[in-house]
């Protein structure tokens, strides 16, 4: 399949949808948590009632401090204690509420995250082939654990810390305003400008935030690479070249980080010096009204406190809107990650395709992975603009094996990712049985196949549940029989815990030809109607391929079987063998027949036989 590269040598991960505003980022966001509105109405409900506790504390203090009066005797201890009590009620209670407020956030961030990671793990199985094949896989795995992650500790910090502030700034103003109106003219000048200094460093720094979620995941994407392709590396002694470029991505996503970090570290420092001298002021007037009898020295006091409330969470707004600006910068990967366009619905109508015979014909087919609806770059194209397949014309009758050979680049991979629709054909028709591909479900046209790919997967459990995958009520003697099959009973069953062995990494424990007999035998218990196999063989000694070649026969009968295969002995007892060069079918036959031509076929598996020959 055609792969966009990225300065690594891997796929790059640049989602096209085009960036979305903060009110758009927000609103989306707003999705997510009103599925939980009545936790976040509790969450709304204790920060109110805990924020106006916390209020009631400097008033008391106010009134405890008015109790107190100069002289022997004359301050009123009774009516201090009285206030002093008060405010420790209230202010555990504050306490209280506050811890379960917390909780409550940690509990409704949770939920989030985890219905946003579904969402995106859900999207990702609908996508189509293409959009990994021009992706990084490490730089989506970015998305699903850095940008997530960011996303929750905003929710569950920063949202508390918002909604706290915007009753604590609201009710201390609120209290400010009763206590001296004269007073609060000071701020009407310094909260404009500490507002204008906050909202002009936010939108600097949110640019600088997407360059480091964009830089990580470059990173990411690249290390995910060198560190599948270490053997390989380190085979070609490129060591040193992969750490010179895995250098560089580090440095820049580094830079990136710092540039963000140090644009909004330096924003809390300007908003801080602002609220000082507010608070400067206000000590300074409320003195000077003290003096002047306007106002007591406890409502002096109960101001400051109130001052202090009033712009320590201006002050705290500050760093918050940088971590906000992290988070939405993050919530933006994800959104354009969901908004990744989804492999195409069924065609209206679409049937399901049941009682297979194999009967499978192209007809004209003409493909390019540089199409336009297919959203990969030229790299699939051939120079000259050609497609792929041009014209490509082949017919499988009902348990035939069909072969399908040729050179690199030939096409034959294509043919497959077209018979499965991981591609739709930009002309001609696909059918099986006399039914357009097109008008039949994905669902129920993939069910007809069983598949073995080159690259083998076996994913993280046991040895019978690797075989059994893909298929429901699976006995084991079941699974035993396709095991002997294959000739990989023996080994199964010289495992520590035989078919009960957890194979862990993909199976990376076990070799690559163990791990292919696994996947052939696999395929063999889904018990298909029509069979691919895609260099099934690529990965297993002469020997082993013999007998997993007479098994095959055995298992393929009355099966239509598509093979793709390098190595041409594999594929002789082969009903048709199609030979590709250029996009279509050069020749077409049996391998007796298309030796006594002495064309192309014939030379390349002279060519072969030869260098079997050299190499014993």
């Amino acid at each position: 399949m055609a792969r966009s590269k990225g300065m690594g040598g891997g796929p790059s991960m640049a989602f096209e949808k085009p960036r979305a505003g903060a009110k758009a980022i927000l609103r989306r966001l707003w999705r997510y948590l009103y599925h939980y509105k009545w936790l976040l109405a509790a969450a709304v409900a204790l920060s109110l009632t805990g924020n106006l506790l916390a209020l009631a504390g400097p008033k008391l203090s106010g009134y405890a401090i008015d109790a107190i009066r100069p002289g022997p005797g004359r301050v009123d201890f009774n009516t201090v204690f009285h206030y002093a009590k008060r405010m420790l009620v209230f202010y555990f209670a504050a306490a209280a509420l506050s811890y379960v407020l917390a909780t409550l956030m940690v509990r409704l961030s949770r939920n989030v995250v985890y219905r946003m990671r579904k969402d995106i793990y859900d999207h990702l199985m609908r996508l189509p082939v293409r959009f990994f094949d021009t992706h990084a896989i490490g730089d989506v795995l970015s998305v699903l654990s850095y940008d997530v992650d960011t996303i929750n500790a905003s929710l569950s910090n920063d949202l508390v810390q918002m909604l706290t502030s915007v009753i604590t700034v609201a009710g201390s103003f609120g209290m400010m305003l009763s206590i001296s109106p004269q007073l609060i003219l000071i701020f009407v000048v310094t909260i404009p400008i500490s507002v204008m200094f906050t909202r002009h460093r936010s939108k600097r720094v949110r640019p600088l935030y997407r360059r480091r979620s964009a830089g990580l995941g470059a990173l990411n994407g690249f290390a995910e690479e060198m560190t599948g392709g270490l053997k390989t590396i380190k085979a070609y002694g490129r060591e040193e070249v992969f750490l010179s470029r895995f250098e560089e991505k580090n440095r820049l996503a580094c830079d990136a980080n710092y540039e963000a970090d140090a644009f909004s570290s330096s924003t809390g420092p300007g908003v801080n010096f602002i609220n000082n001298l507010s608070l400067a002021l206000v000590s300074l007037f409320g003195a000077l009204l003290y003096m002047a009898g306007g106002i007591s020295l406890g409502s002096v006091s109960s101001f400051v406190l109130y001052s202090r409330k009033f712009s320590g969470p201006i002050n705290e707004f500050a760093n918050i809107i940088s971590e906000l600006q992290s988070a939405l910068a993050a919530a933006e990967r994800v959104f354009q990650l969901l908004d990744e366009a989804e492999e195409a619905p069924d065609a209206p109508g679409a049937r399901e395709l049941s009682g297979v015979r194999g009967a499978v014909a192209l007809r004209g087919v003409r493909f390019g992975y540089g199409g336009p609806q297919h959203g990969v770059v030229a790299l699939g194209q051939r120079f000259g603009g050609a497609p792929v397949l041009d014209g490509f014309t082949l017919a499988a009758q009902p348990g035939q094996v069909v072969a399908i050979v040729g050179p690199t680049g030939a096409g034959k991979t294509t043919v497959i990712n077209l018979l499965m629709r991981f591609y739709d054909a930009d002309s001609g028709s696909i059918t099986v049985d006399g039914q357009e591909i097109l008008s039949l479900t994905r669902a129920s046209l993939r069910r007809a196949y069983s598949m073995v790919l080159q690259d083998t997967w076996l994913f993280s459990g046991t040895v019978y549940e690797n075989l059994a995958y893909g298929k429901e009520g699976v006995t084991l003697e079941q699974v035993r029989a396709a095991a002997r099959a294959v000739k990989i009973d023996r080994f199964i069953e010289a495992l520590p815990q035989g078919y009960d062995t957890v194979l862990r990494d993909g199976g990376n424990s076990i070799s690559k030809g163990q791990r292919q007999l696994l996947t052939i035998a696999r395929a063999m218990l889904l018990d298909a109607p029509m069979l691919i196999l895609d260099e099934a063989t690529s990965n297993v000694d002469t020997r082993t391929e013999r007998r997993i070649q007479a098994a095959m026969l055995r298992l393929m009968e009355g099966r239509t079987c598509f093979v793709i295969a390098h190595r041409l002995s594999t594929i002789r007892n082969a009903d048709v063998i199609a030979v590709l060069r250029e996009g279509t079918v050069a020749e077409c036959g049996t391998h007796d027949e298309l030796m006594r031509r002495g064309g192309y076929y014939s030379e390349l598996y002279r060519a072969q036989f030869d260098a079997a020959q050299d190499a014993g």
